[in-house]
């Protein structure tokens, strides 16, 4: 028992410690508790270098069982050595490649990624000397023709937001190795559940775990994934800047990705199911997922995706706000959102949300038109799902 006295104190001393510690045996709990704590107290200095000794709990910003039991999960699903949790997917990507730059150094990056992730290397990293070449990372020449000697970090989404184009993992990875170079993926759109990128060349997995990974839109976090030496740089460095997810938050993902296999692939069959349908639709001008034939990247999609070629799907409309407009009202079960990987189908415009801040020259050269329109895939029945997007479509009749 911890810090049991007989002696008795005044009333305003004793609303603050009884009932502070739990004095039954209260181990192996069918759901595990949540430290919302920010300490954990220790007898004396000797027992503080015991809890220093084990990495035992300490401050939460250090660890917490919660973000531990998080990271233990993490760390198995995507077959890496060590993990960190943080704040949000941007907060995972800005850790990572913040503890692998310097000065002087240059990043390779695939031309299409989620907008903010391009502002956090062009708008930011760029004050500090840091710089970014941007390339069609499904082109081999075009990334062998962008390499610079003082290359460092490969970077890219194993499926692009908002194109859905399909990176050649092992290709990438060894040119990056080749050039000693750290091959950092974006693994949010498959999860580990779709594909390991570690598994394929890759240093460190990054995860947006607000997305597919929890799936319930109820909680922001991320995480990075890889070896112990890059990990423990990561964690050295989110100690001092605070990016750390704090316990609740990783109680709720943790929860969340307890049912992400069975989530994750109902996502990807009805996502197959709609493209197909979409596909067929007289009203759209073209679909972008891994699963139809006439998607570019199809066959090394097949390869790297043995289990479904995931939840997100891009979709053309006719350029013609009004009408898309029309097209957002009519529809009953897909709903504007912005965020995606939810068990509800949602919809984003990527022109008005993730790229809006890129330059329009900058989308263009991506393929993001203003009819373009970013589908979050969800559980629901398929047959209601198609037939909520095909009457929608009528609109453009």
């Amino acid at each position: 028992m911890f810090k049991k006295t007989d002696k008795t104190f005044a009333f305003e001393t004793e609303i603050l410690n009884k009932g502070a510690y739990i004095d039954l045996l209260a181990s192996n709990p069918e759901t595990a508790p949540i430290y919302l704590t920010t300490a954990f107290n220790v007898e004396d200095l000797d027992d503080l270098q015991d809890r220093y000794a084990v990495k035992g709990f300490c401050y939460n910003r250090n660890r917490n069982p919660n973000r531990s039991a998080l990271i233990e999960l993490i760390t198995h699903l995507e077959k890496g050595e060590n993990s960190i949790v943080c704040s949000s997917g941007m907060a995972a990507i800005s850790t990572a490649i913040l503890s692998l730059v310097q000065q002087g150094d240059h990043i390779l990056s695939d031309q299409t990624l989620y907008g903010e992730s391009i502002d956090l290397f062009s708008k930011v990293l760029s004050n500090y000397g840091v710089d970014v070449s941007y390339v069609d990372f499904t082109n081999i020449e075009a990334i062998h023709a962008a390499i610079k000697p003082n290359t460092k970090v490969f970077y890219t989404e194993t499926v692009s937001n908002p194109m859905i184009s399909v990176v050649d993992l092992d290709a990438v990875a060894k040119i990056a190795h080749d050039h000693h170079a750290i091959f950092v993926v974006d693994n949010t759109f498959m999860t580990a559940f779709g594909v390991r990128p570690l598994e394929h060349g890759a240093d460190l997995v990054v995860n947006s775990l607000t997305k597919f990974a929890n799936g319930h839109s109820d909680a922001v976090a991320g995480s990075v994934t890889g070896s112990e030496a890059l990990i423990q740089k990561a964690y050295n460095l989110q100690v001092l800047i605070g990016s750390t997810a704090d316990a609740f938050t990783s109680w709720l993902v943790q929860r969340g990705m307890r049912t992400m296999s069975l989530r994750v692939q109902k996502q990807m069959d009805n996502a197959a199911i709609l493209a197909k349908a979409l596909d067929e639709s007289p009203y759209v001008v073209k679909v972008f997922h891994p699963s139809l034939p006439t998607h570019p990247q199809h066959e090394l999609s097949k390869r790297l995706f043995k289990k479904g070629f995931g939840g997100m799907i891009s979709m053309e409309l006719p350029n013609d706000k009004e009408k898309i407009n029309a097209f957002m009202r009519k529809l009953n079960l897909a709903h504007y959102a912005m965020t995606l990987g939810g068990y509800r189908t949602s919809l984003a415009h990527p022109v008005s949300s993730s790229h809006y801040d890129i330059p329009e020259e900058e989308r263009v050269k991506m393929g993001i038109t203003y009819g373009l329109m970013r589908i979050s895939v969800g559980i629901e029945d398929s047959e209601d799902l198609v037939t909520d997007f095909m009457e929608a479509l009528k609109v453009f009749a």
